[in-house]
């Protein structure tokens, strides 16, 4: 285990080559997808309701996407082409509200796992970006 401080290592989310490897790899990667939808279906309505009953395929497609993101197997790529996200979730309601739940509980599935800093961090900052970028309505206001 490198236990250089986080300053020190070669690459933003450590000292691995890739996020994927220094996450530890496919059984760890899968279970944070696994960990994700466990968090989803107990912690949030808002995102539940936008899921089908059985979240089987929505943790095997996420774990494919995840295994090629950071620096895996390409296996959304192969199975499903190009994943194309913004178009994949544009007939889902997401405001700043939805976005920040969904990095809330991918947030939650990182600590779930054990993630350990830089790559927590590193995975955190740039997944909350993507969740962000998915956004394709305007969140309500409050004071109306």
């Amino acid at each position: 285990m490198d236990v250089r401080p986080a300053s020190e290592n070669p690459f933003p989310w450590g000292a691995a080559a890739t996020p994927y490897e220094e996450l530890g790899g496919e059984a760890r990667v899968r279970a944070l997808a696994d960990a994700f939808y466990a968090i989803i279906d107990e912690e949030s309505p808002v995102l539940r309701a936008m899921l089908p009953k059985d979240l089987s395929v929505s943790s095997q497609k996420l774990f494919e996407f995840l295994s090629g993101w950071m620096g895996g197997p390409g296996l959304y790529w192969e199975r499903h082409g190009h994943p194309r996200l913004r178009m994949r979730h544009v007939r889902f309601p997401i405001d700043d509200h939805a976005a920040n739940e969904w990095s809330r509980c991918m947030d939650g599935a990182l600590d779930r796992i054990g993630a350990a800093d830089p790559v927590k961090e590193f995975l955190s900052a740039e997944l909350g970006k993507a969740a962000q970028s998915l956004r394709n309505m305007v969140s309500p206001d409050p004071t109306l």
